[in-house]
Parts: structure tokens; C-alpha cells; sequence
């Protein structure tokens, strides 16, 4: 409460209500990612922790920096095992690996505060965590400390850039694999001109924090989400490069079914770890192999209008036609989305937003995040219908903060991907039960009126011509709003 009235103090601080702790978690990551500087969280003690982990735990597999500050009791409280007493560090060390600082006295709250700053900025970017206990807040014989100098990236190493170099030299088949910071447009515009020179194939990492793409941006294929069609990416490559990434791994385990996925025989080589500077390191190789030019660069087309019957594929055809430039999606659209990064290639540059760590609920909050970063850009949230009731508060503060984000609710009435990985892994009783718990078409969820109830405007168009006239409205239109897309499943 103490941190709370304090906000008044300082009016550099901005101050934006979540009514849930994911939504505040998720928010932080996004804005994290598009600002490329941390945001504070303000969560309740252990429980409000762990209504926050889930995003907290898509954040650190993005490296984005947060300063998460969790409240706790007294410390002469604690004794007492009040309702609320939890061991804060055990959850915290899920998703704070690296960084727990527990404040113990008024005296250090300004230096533990700057150095959780310092924390989160890495690099790379973490989740560092600060717990503070209510009387630390409220007693007296705290001071500031120095802000925290923002580290730089380290120097690559001279030695791995000529290993790689030495590799690209061969003539063997050789591919690049970029990840988080290498998916800016400087990295990729370098990572282009070595492919031009050299024939090596580039690929991205499946689901990239930040990736800048759209005209006139070198484009890269990102790594498939089924395993078997990622082997297929990589198959008879004999060097693999990394790039601020790890070497790719199947999403989940199945029976019979390789689980690393770098083809035998494949050696692998770090060009640039994530606390390396990846452009750098690239600018380096480029000179040792004597790359020049540009390389490949996305053009300027775009689908037509949609017509015809709302689907996946005319949704995203229609998002594709209309996407504005410097937009950022925010994307969650899991199954239906599946068609959105085909349609949007050629459109004007923008970011794409993924869903880092797999765990369902980050899209609606991280659009929140992006359009604080960026009040000056549009911010496009593609979400499914089943992963939108995990936040959908997000909502609530769209509204409240006058946010511009335009969120397209796939609703094919079904978690679609767990029918596909239920059958993946072999468990294909597909008897009623089992199949019951993957519809949510019992009963319908209505998000126009769901979003109306938090102050969205919102429409369910019946067609892709009405859909697309709805898109190009929002997205002209200042402040937050939703389309509910019916739409059928194709899984």
C-alpha cells in the first residue's frame, strides 16, 4: 500500500490497473519487448505471484527485463503463518532464476531496487525479482541510490567467428539459425547478405520474441512447430549456426520421435550467445567471408479483400490487406492463426509478437504492454477463443487506458491444438469424454457482449466482406476494440 501512494510522488511513474496478476505480468513482457527496458509489476504477495507465473514464465523464455516486485508481509509478521504466507522465494526462483533479492531493512531498499533494475536488463534480459516486506515500506531511514547503468551486450568472440567462418567457407551445407536479439531488422539484413554470398540457409527460432518483418525486410523462415516438419528444415545440413538462440528441440515428446532436432552428424557452432551482441558478431562474420550486397528483402504485396465465407485463411487474408504500417501483432492465435504470417508478409514493416513459452493467456496482455510502449503504433491482437478467457480482463484495461489494440477473437469453439496433440501422442480412444473436454462450444462464448462489458466496442461479423469492413474500421478508430471471428476448425 506504501508503494501504491507513492506513485503519487513521482509523476515520471506511470501507473496502469490490472485486474488480474497475468494480465500485469504479460503486460510487463510486452512492454519489455517493445520498449527494450523493463516495467514493473506490483503483485500480492506469494498467491498474487502465483497468478502472475504463467506470463512471467513466457517473459523469461523471451529474455524480456521485468522488475518484479512482490509485496509481502511484515517482517515480524511472518511468524504468525497468516493467511496469506507463502515461501514467495520458492515460486519466485521459477521464473527468477538468476535474481531474488528479499529487502531486509529501509536502508537497502534503494540499493536492492536498483540492483533488481540492473538485474533485469541482463544481459540478457531477465525476470528479476524484488520481495518487499510491508514494514520495510512504511518505517523510516530509507534512501536513494544511484540509478542503475543500463550493461552492454559483451564483445563476440573473434575465435567462434572464425570457426563459423571457416564453416561457411567449406561448402558444406550450412544454415543460420537467428533468435532474439538477431531478429531485428539489423541483424537480419546482415544474416541476408551472408545467405546471398555464401548459399547458407537461414531459419528462425518457431517462436521469436520480436521479430521486425514486412516489405522491404529481409525475410527468414521461422522453424516449424511440428517437429517432423522442422527435421525437414534442417535436413542435410552439416553446419548449423546460432545466433542469440539455442539449438532447436521438438515442443513436446512424442512416442518414437526424436526430441533434439539437429540432424546427426550436424556440428553446431555459437556465433553469438544471448549475452553477446548478435550484430556484431554478424558484421564480423560478413567481413571474414567478405559478404556484400543486401540480400533477399520482402516485397510489397499484399492479398486481396477477402470475400465469400468467414474462415482462418479470409481472416488473415483480410488482416494481410489492411495491416498499417508499423503495426505490432500480438499473436495468439495458435491453430487459426496459422495462416496470419503467409498473409502478412508483403505488408508494410511491423513486429510480430509470439507466444515465447508456450503457456496460453500471454496475447491480450502483451498487447496491453505494446500499447503502452507504443502509443503512437496500432497493435493488432490475434486470439484465440479458448486462450482469451485465460485474461480477458486485459480487456477491461484496454478500455480504461484509451489503448489502441484491435483484437480478433478466432472463435472455432474448440482447443484445437489439443485435439492434434491428442492424437500426436497416441492417445486416440477419441471416445466422448475425452473429446468433451477439448470442446468449449457448451455453452457458446459470447465475446461481443463479454467485450461490451468491459467497455470494448465490438462486432461479430458473418462474412468476410463485412469482416474485413469491421477490420478496416477498427483499425482506423482510435481506442481499443474486438471482432469475434466464427469461424470452423479445420483440426
Amino acid at each position: 500500500m506504501h508503494f501504491v501512494a507513492a506513485l503519487d510522488d513521482v509523476p515520471e511513474m506511470r501507473g496502469v490497473l490490472g485486474l488480474f496478476e497475468g494480465v500485469v505480468t504479460g503486460a510487463a513482457d510486452g512492454y519489455g519487448r517493445m520498449a527494450d527496458k523493463p516495467a514493473a509489476t506490483l503483485l500480492h504477495l506469494g498467491p498474487g505471484l502465483g497468478n502472475g507465473v504463467a506470463n512471467l514464465h513466457n517473459a523469461r523464455k523471451a529474455k524480456t527485463p521485468i522488475v518484479n516486485i512482490v509485496g509481502d508481509h511484515a517482517t515480524y509478521h511472518k511468524q504468525y503463518d497468516a493467511q496469506l504466507e507463502s515461501d514467495i522465494e520458492s515460486i519466485a526462483r521459477n521464473v527468477s532464476p538468476s535474481f531474488v533479492r528479499w529487502c531486509k531493512e529501509p536502508a537497502h531498499v534503494g540499493e536492492d531496487a536498483v540492483e533488481t533494475v540492473r538485474a533485469a536488463y541482463g544481459p540478457p534480459g531477465q525476470v528479476a525479482t524484488l520481495i518487499l516486506p510491508a514494514d520495510v515500506s512504511w518505517t523510516e531511514g530509507a534512501t536513494s541510490a544511484p540509478g542503475a547503468t543500463r550493461p552492454t551486450r559483451r564483445e563476440p568472440s573473434s575465435e567462434n567467428v572464425e570457426l563459423v567462418a571457416k564453416a561457411l567457407r567449406s561448402g558444406e551445407p550450412t544454415g543460420i539459425l537467428v533468435g532474439g536479439s538477431a531478429c531485428r531488422r539489423a541483424a537480419l539484413e546482415l544474416v541476408a547478405r551472408l545467405s546471398a554470398s555464401t548459399g547458407c540457409k537461414v531459419l528462425c527460432e518457431t517462436f521469436p520474441a520480436r521479430l521486425e518483418r514486412g516489405a522491404g525486410i529481409p525475410p527468414v523462415e521461422r522453424i516449424a512447430y511440428l517437429a517432423e516438419f522442422a527435421m525437414t528444415q534442417l535436413d542435410g545440413l552439416e553446419h548449423l549456426m546460432l545466433v542469440d538462440v539455442k539449438a532447436p528441440v521438438s515442443f513436446f515428446a512424442y512416442p518414437d520421435k526424436a526430441s533434439y532436432l539437429v540432424p546427426d552428424g550436424c556440428e553446431v557452432h555459437v556465433l553469438a550467445d544471448p549475452s553477446e551482441d548478435a550484430v556484431a558478431a554478424l558484421t564480423m562474420l560478413c567481413d571474414a567471408v567478405g559478404a556484400s550486397g543486401d540480400g533477399v528483402r520482402a516485397s510489397a504485396e499484399r492479398p486481396s479483400k477477402p470475400s465469400g465465407a468467414l474462415t482462418a485463411q479470409t481472416v488473415c487474408e483480410a488482416l494481410g490487406a489492411l495491416l498499417p504500417e508499423g503495426a505490432i501483432v500480438s499473436d495468439e492465435g495458435n491453430t487459426s492463426g496459422l495462416f496470419a504470417s503467409r498473409a502478412t508478409e508483403g505488408a508494410p514493416p511491423h513486429d510480430w509478437l509470439c507466444l515465447t513459452g508456450g503457456a496460453i493467456g500471454q496475447g491480450l496482455p502483451v498487447a496491453v504492454g505494446a500499447a503502452v510502449a507504443c502509443p503512437d503504433r496500432r497493435v493488432v491482437a490475434l486470439e484465440a477463443d479458448g486462450s482469451a478467457m485465460y485474461t480477458l480482463q486485459s480487456l477491461w484495461t484496454m478500455a480504461r487506458e484509451g489503448l489502441d489494440v484491435t483484437t480478433i477473437v478466432f472463435a472455432n469453439r474448440s482447443y484445437a491444438v489439443l485435439n492434434m496433440e491428442l492424437n500426436r501422442v497416441g492417445a486416440t480412444s477419441g471416445g466422448a469424454k475425452a473429446k468433451q473436454m477439448l470442446d468449449i462450444s457448451r455453452p457458446q462464448i459470447d465475446f461481443v457482449s463479454l467485450a461490451k462489458g468491459v467497455g470494448v466496442p465490438a462486432v461479430r461479423p458473418d462474412d468476410a466482406e463485412s469482416f474485413t469492413a469491421e477490420l478496416e474500421r477498427a483499425l482506423n478508430t482510435p481506442g481499443p476494440s474486438l471482432l469475434e471471428a466464427v469461424i470452423p476448425s479445420f483440426m
